[in-house]
């Protein structure tokens, strides 16, 4: 079962590491590592006034990972994925699903797919 494999192979990365693309591109370094969760279970930030204490404030400003779309944050969750900090996209970070991470070798991820087709950070 691929799902069981991508589990196995994310759980020996760890931050810090460096990530080569299908085509041999550095594209950054791990900055988070998330273990698929079948049950995980994505909530849409609010969009309405945040309320007026500044705990609200904030907690209506955190970031939550991953940040992307919702169909792709479900699919991120359910899977589990890395963020990976690079220069190669303008909001400074990609996310890479587990089922695209080919081989952990030598200290280093390397993806089944070309750096350009890894989502970015919104």
């Amino acid at each position: 079962m691929r799902q069981q494999g991508d589990q196995q192979t994310i759980s020996r990365i760890t931050t810090g590491m460096p990530v080569i693309d299908a085509d041999g591109v550095e594209v950054g370094t791990v900055d988070l590592v998330q273990r698929g969760d079948p049950n995980a279970v994505t909530v849409q930030t609010p969009t309405a006034d945040p309320g007026s204490s500044l705990d609200e404030l904030i907690e209506s400003t955190a970031v939550r990972e991953p940040d992307v779309p919702a169909d792709l944050a479900a699919r991120l969750m359910h899977g589990g994925y890395l963020k990976v900090s690079t220069e190669l996209a303008g909001t400074g970070a990609v996310y890479v699903p587990a089922d695209w991470i080919g081989a952990v070798t030598d200290g280093r991820v390397r993806l089944d797919v070309p750096a350009a087709d890894l989502p970015a950070e919104e």
